[in-house]
C-alpha cells in the first residue's frame, strides 16, 4: 500500500501542539518542587471538573481511540454496553472507597491495604502496578506510531522519541498538576478529534447522515441478535458487561494512576463530582468512539475505498490523512497522540509516587537521607520513561510485540485481582491478610488457566475479581489469629467510624 505524505501544515499543528504540552509542564515546575504533596497531590487544589477531565483522558488511550471506531467498523457496538457499567460503579465509588482514600490521606492506593491487612499486601499491590505500566508505557507509545505509520511517511522512531520524549519531560517537570492540566487540554483535543471525525465522515458520505443511519439500521451496525448469542462469547452482551465492569473496578480502586487523582481536590464532595464529570464523558464516549466506526463504515461502502488487504487497525489514522483537510488532520493526530500521553504522563506520576511512598518512604527513608523525595520521583519518572521509549523503539524496529504482548498479559493477570483484594477489605470484616496472600495466589493461578483455555479478556477478568474475592474470603475464616488486624473505620460497616492510623 502506498503511504500518504504526512504535510507541512499538519507538521505544524502537532508540533504546536507538542510544544503547548512542554509549555505546560514549565508552567508548573515551580510549584511541583516544593514538596511531594505538590508533586503527586498538587496540594488537593484541583477543581472537580479539571481532575474528572483528567481520570476521563488517564482511561482513555491511543489504542482504545483507535481501537473502538475498528470494533463497530467490523462489527457493531456491543462492547459500548461495558461502558455504561460506570453509571453503576461510580455511586459505589463515592459511598464505599473514596472515604477509605480520603480518610487515610493516602498519597498511593496500597496504602490502605497496608491498614486494613499488612505491609506485604501493600508491596504486593505497589509493587504489580508498577511493573505492569512501566511495560504499559512502552505499547501505549508502539500501538498508535505502528498504526499511523503504516499509512503515513512518518519516521516512526523519529515520532516516538519526540511524542514519547516530551511526554517524559513535561511529566518530569510538572508532577501531577502539570499533568492534570495537560490531561485538561488533551482531552478537549481527543474529543474534539472523535468529533471532527464523524462530521466530517458523515457529511463526505453519498447522502449524508441519512445514508450513514440507513447502512447501520440494513447492517445491524448498532446492535444485533448476534449480540445475544451464548456461543459467541466475543459479542455476548451480559458478558461484555459483566467483564467491563470488573476491569473498571480495578482502574478506579486499584489502580493508582486513577485513584490518586481522588486526593488531588480539596474534598470529598469535588472528588464526587470529578468522578460524575468524568461518568459523563465516558458515556459521551459511546456515540463519539462507535460513531467514528459506524460513519466510516457507510462512507466506505458508498463513497470511497480502502486499499486491499488494509488492516483495519490503521482505519481512523487512514482516513484522517487522506480525506481531512490539511491543518485540520494535524489536530486530529495531535488528537490521538494526546490520547497516548495522556495515559503514559498518568502511569510515569502514579509509578514515581508507588517507588516513593511505598517504598522509600516506608522502608529505606532512613538510609536515603541525601535525596529529596521530590528529585527520586523525578528520577523514577526519567528511568521509567526512557526504559518504555526504549522499549517502544526496539519493538518499532524488531516488531517484537508478541514478547511484549506476552509479558503484558502475565503482569495484567496480576491487576483485577488485586481490586478483588479491596473489595474483600472494604465489603467483609472477616478477611484478614493470611486469606488475602492464599487467597490471591489462588486467584492468579485459576486466572491464568482460565487465559489459556478461553480467549475472552472479558472472562478472564470477570474469573479474576470473583475468585480473588470468594479465596480470600473463605481462606480468613482458617487464618491464626495473629493475622486479625483492627478493622474499625476501615470496612464498609464501620466508614463512618473514626480511624486512628498506625505509626510504622
Amino acid at each position: 500500500m502506498t503511504k500518504v505524505g504526512f504535510g507541512t501544515l499538519n507538521w505544524v499543528v502537532l508540533v504546536v501542539y507538542l510544544l503547548a504540552m512542554l509549555g505546560v509542564g514549565v508552567y508548573f515546575t515551580k510549584k511541583s518542587s516544593k514538596n511531594t504533596d505538590a508533586f503527586f497531590k498538587a496540594k488537593s487544589s484541583i477543581p472537580a471538573w479539571a481532575a474528572g477531565f483528567s481520570i476521563y483522558a488517564t482511561t482513555l488511550s491511543a489504542i482504545t481511540f483507535m481501537s473502538t471506531p475498528e470494533q463497530a467498523y467490523l462489527k457493531d457496538w456491543a462492547y459500548g454496553v461495558g461502558s455504561l457499567s460506570i453509571i453503576i460503579i461510580v455511586p459505589i465509588l463515592i459511598k464505599y472507597y473514596v472515604p477509605f482514600f480520603r480518610k487515610l490521606q493516602v498519597t498511593t492506593a496500597y496504602e490502605y491495604l497496608e491498614e486494613r491487612f499488612s505491609p506485604i499486601i501493600r508491596v504486593i499491590g505497589s509493587a504489580l502496578f508498577m511493573l505492569y505500566h512501566i511495560g504499559r508505557v512502552a505499547i501505549v507509545i508502539y500501538l498508535p506510531i505502528i498504526a499511523i505509520t503504516t499509512v503515513s511517511n512518518i519516521n516512526p522512531i523519529l515520532i516516538a522519541c519526540v511524542v514519547g520524549g516530551l511526554c517524559i519531560i513535561y511529566t518530569f517537570m510538572g508532577g501531577i498538576e502539570g499533568v492534570i492540566w495537560s490531561d485538561v487540554i488533551q482531552g478537549f483535543l481527543l474529543l474534539g478529534g472523535a468529533l471532527l471525525v464523524v462530521l466530517i465522515g458523515g457529511f463526505s458520505t453519498k447522502g449524508g447522515f441519512g445514508t450513514v443511519i440507513t447502512d447501520a439500521v440494513a447492517n445491524h451496525k448498532i446492535l444485533s441478535s448476534q449480540d445475544m448469542n451464548i456461543g459467541d462469547l466475543t459479542r455476548f452482551l451480559p458478558l461484555i458487561f459483566a467483564g467491563q465492569f470488573f476491569n473498571t473496578v480495578y482502574q478506579y480502586t486499584g489502580s493508582q494512576d486513577v485513584v490518586q487523582r481522588y486526593q488531588t481536590t480539596a474534598s470529598q464532595k469535588e472528588t464526587n463530582k470529578s468522578l460524575w464529570t468524568n461518568a459523563f464523558l465516558a458515556l459521551i464516549t459511546i456515540p463519539l468512539f462507535f460513531g467514528m466506526g459506524t460513519v466510516l463504515f457507510s462512507y466506505y461502502k458508498n463513497t470511497g475505498s480502502l486499499p486491499n488487504n488494509f488492516n483495519t487497525s490503521a482505519l481512523v489514522p487512514y482516513f484522517v490523512i487522506t480525506k481531512v483537510p490539511a491543518g485540520i488532520a494535524g489536530l486530529i493526530i495531535a488528537g490521538i497522540f494526546a490520547a497516548a500521553q495522556s495515559t503514559i504522563a498518568s502511569s510515569l506520576n502514579a509509578i514515581s509516587s508507588c517507588f516513593v511512598t511505598d517504598f522509600k518512604q516506608r522502608f529505606f527513608d532512613h538510609k536515603w537521607k541525601n535525596i529529596s523525595d521530590v528529585t527520586l520521583a523525578r528520577i523514577v519518572i526519567i528511568i521509567t520513561g526512557l526504559f518504555g521509549l526504549g522499549m517502544s523503539i526496539y519493538l518499532l524496529i524488531g516488531n517484537a510485540s508478541k514478547t511484549w504482548d506476552l509479558f503484558l498479559t502475565v503482569t495484567g493477570l496480576f491487576g483485577v485481582p488485586i481490586a478483588g483484594v479491596f473489595a474483600v477489605g472494604i465489603f467483609t470484616k472477616r478477611a484478614n491478610s493470611f486469606g488475602v496472600i492464599l487467597g490471591l495466589i489462588c486467584s492468579i493461578a485459576v486466572t491464568v488457566y482460565v487465559q489459556q483455555t478461553n480467549d475472552s479478556s472479558l472472562i478472564v477478568a470477570t474469573v479474576a475479581f470473583i475468585t480473588s474475592f470468594l479465596f480470600s474470603y473463605i481462606i480468613s475464616f482458617f487464618a491464626p489469629k495473629k493475622y486479625v488486624h483492627n478493622i474499625v473505620g476501615l470496612t464498609a460497616s464501620t466508614v463512618n467510624d473514626k480511624y486512628v492510623k498506625e505509626t510504622h
